[in-house]
């Protein structure tokens, strides 16, 4: 019998890509475990700080490492803000329902992630012709996430046509792997069977993190001899960064506290021409996932936040919850009490969502604390993401579901 795993997920990158490691990382212990596996992934995708060299019209076979092969799905380059996003994500669906044998191999088990989410139909055909088994993994909700995050209305067609694709692949799915912790109840409401579901969260594992220098221009913009509220991260709308400026921006005067951004997003130049008077907040351009441990040495805390929105009830998990744990920092959490990786470990303070003077308040008092109290705090983090976060433990999760 093959023990051949597809994964079909279109923003899915190498180690070195900058974005969307988890499913190169789970790979590296599935292999180990007497697996192959083809990750079927886009040829562009703006958040990648290395985009892969393609050849030919429709597909690029790369083998990265024995028994792990990236298949790059041609697709043009897109501007993220635009339509055309949308419209290469069905085009990169289309593709999928030429892939063959010939190409990838024989599998056993496909996994399909969304978003997007309209690849559920060529993973589901290529299930059924191939007897494989299919598991459905959401990293994030949709259509929920842009009903509650720019308030789609549910009578939107593209809402619906949304609705009934989650439905079509929640009942044909034979397992629906969620990362979000909470997500059970909007699931089985909808697949009807709650044996299907299983919660394996995302991971980091400082076994397969390469520890790389930062360059001398990007240390050379961090303050020093400053205390360092850090944020690393996309600069958009999912992380309540407006609150967070206006935090910065009420905290002008306070010549001991800087805050340093670290990333890239659509909201970055505005967010740069709002703090453009203000002398404590320093941009910096995104770095590689190799680098970012070497960035957080420089924070004191770091900064994740949410807005109040009941879609996070279902739970989340942020990639740069276990960067920041794995760096041992205490953690500034602007958000509800939804059970997240900070509430679980005790490794930082959560403070009321949407609000500035309340993220303001939380910053004095972690800047009171004495030292040793903060680094208690952050090790922490560290002990828990070391225990149920590492890609060893989650691997072996998925097995169970194989």
């Amino acid at each position: 019998m093959s023990n051949t795993i597809w994964i079909i997920n279109q923003f899915a990158g190498k180690s070195d890509s900058g974005w969307g490691e988890r499913h190169h990382f789970l790979s590296k212990y599935w292999v180990k475990k007497g697996y192959e596996v083809k990750i079927i992934s886009g040829s562009y995708n703006h958040l990648f700080i290395d985009q892969p060299i393609t050849k030919g019209k429709n597909f690029t076979i790369e083998e990265v490492e024995k028994g792990i092969t990236f298949c790059w799905v041609k697709i043009p380059k897109y501007n993220p803000n635009s339509i055309f996003k949308f419209l290469y994500m069905l085009l990169f669906t289309s593709k999928l329902f030429f892939l063959n044998k010939k190409t990838l191999g024989c599998p056993s088990v496909i996994i399909i992630s969304s978003m997007p989410i309209f690849s559920v139909f060529p993973a589901y055909v290529k299930a059924k012709i191939n007897k494989a088994k299919l598991i459905f993994e959401i990293r994030d909700l949709w259509p929920e996430t842009p009903i509650h995050l720019k308030g789609y209305s549910t009578r939107n067609p593209f809402i619906a046509t949304l609705k009934l694709i989650e439905k079509f692949a929640y009942r044909k799915s034979e397992n629906i792997v969620s990362l979000l912790p909470n997500a059970y109840n909007y699931v089985n409401r909808i697949s009807k069977k709650p044996n299907k579901f299983k919660y394996i969260p995302n991971g980091i594992d400082e076994n397969l993190i390469k520890n790389e220098n930062l360059s001398d221009l990007t240390i050379s913009l961090i303050p020093k001899d400053k205390f360092i509220v850090g944020y690393a991260g996309t600069i958009g709308l999912a992380n309540t960064m407006e609150f967070f400026i206006d935090c910065a921006i009420l905290m002008k005067n306070n010549k001991n506290i800087h805050f340093v951004l670290v990333g890239d997003g659509y909201l970055k130049e505005e967010f740069q021409i709002q703090t453009k008077d203000s002398n404590n907040i320093t941009f910096i351009p995104k770095i590689k996932k190799s680098q970012v441990q070497n960035m957080l040495k420089y924070f004191d805390v770091c900064y994740v936040g949410r807005y109040n929105s009941p879609l996070y009830d279902h739970g989340v998990s942020y990639n740069k919850y276990f960067d920041y744990m794995l760096a041992k920092k205490i953690i500034l959490e602007s958000s509800n009490f939804i059970k997240d990786p900070v509430e679980l470990s005790g490794c930082g303070i959560i403070v009321e969502p949407e609000n500035a003077q309340a993220i303001n308040d939380g910053i004095i008092k972690i800047y009171n604390m004495p030292e040793n109290e903060r680094k208690e705090i952050g090790l922490k983090g560290y002990t828990y993401v070391k225990k149920y976060h590492n890609f060893d433990y989650l691997s072996d999760q998925y097995v169970e579901l194989f």
